[in-house]
């Protein structure tokens, strides 16, 4: 299948590891521009240049200035931005009765207000132009809560209003917008997810691990590389029809439908 992204242009947020750098590896595999990005500049160099066609940006996108930075950057490297994904870091475990006003606030900086102020320095060019790819890297926290999580739950669950809302207004311009939401890949957060949860119970990570394999119907962690292929599918012009979704990425983790 053709998805249609041969010289588009992407701009893939916190992709110097994990989730965000297999979607990058996996959209410059579908023949689109990738701009790598992250704090860690050379380390999206590195990326970077292992890519077809990609540039790497080092950037602090919870700074002010920093989503205008990026969309700068890459601006003047490829031209028009054609598909955003965002992503961030998520903050550290926490329980709902032991946060404050103020770890909220600090959490939604990464999760919201700056995936905001990306989709707002580049949608107005995918109106004009009539086709544009927003997505959104949650959490299956999004439609069931996670133990432990409730800093992240509380901040996707945020973004994932934002991008409802946002998808029927700019569906008949040509742009999509959706959320793709990982259960549990194999990834650096994982481990540290289940090395808090191990603490937390007097057990150890490899137990926790098998527990939590145990609960996925698919009986193993996904990897990164299978995260990124379903982005690329939502990023493509084979999903031109696709938009307001959440669609899940978790071996069948989540009970609802």
């Amino acid at each position: 299948m053709d998805l249609g992204l041969t010289g588009r242009t992407a701009i893939v947020c916190a992709s110097t590891s994990g989730l965000g750098e297999a979607t990058a590896r996996a959209l410059a595999a579908e023949g689109a521009r990738v701009v790598v990005c992250g704090r860690r500049a050379e380390r999206a160099a590195e990326i970077a240049a292992e890519l077809p066609e990609a540039v790497g940006v080092g950037v602090d996108l919870t700074a002010p200035d920093g989503p205008d930075t990026l969309v700068a950057a890459a601006t003047e490297a490829f031209g028009s931005i054609d598909v955003i994904v965002l992503n961030s870091g998520g903050p550290p475990p926490s329980r709902a009765a032991s946060i404050d006003a103020e770890a909220i606030t600090e959490a939604l900086v990464p999760l919201l207000l700056a995936q905001q102020r990306l989709v707002a320095a580049v949608l107005p060019g995918m109106r004009e132009r009539g086709w544009g790819r927003i997505l959104g890297i949650g959490s299956a926290g999004t439609v069931e809560p996670i133990p432990g999580l409730a800093l992240s739950n509380v901040g996707r669950a945020a973004l994932a209003g934002y991008l409802k809302t946002l998808a029927g207004e700019v569906a008949s311009d040509g742009v999509t917008v959706n959320l793709l939401l990982p259960g549990r890949i194999a990834t650096a957060r994982t481990t540290g997810i289940d090395a808090y949860i191990a603490e937390r119970e007097g057990t150890t990570a490899a137990d926790v691990e098998a527990r939590a394999q145990a609960e996925i119907p698919a009986g193993r962690y996904g990897t990164a590389a299978e995260f990124g292929g379903v982005a690329t599918f939502l990023c493509s012009q084979a999903a031109s029809y696709v938009t307001g979704t959440a669609t899940r990425c978790d071996g069948g983790l989540v009970g609802g439908l």
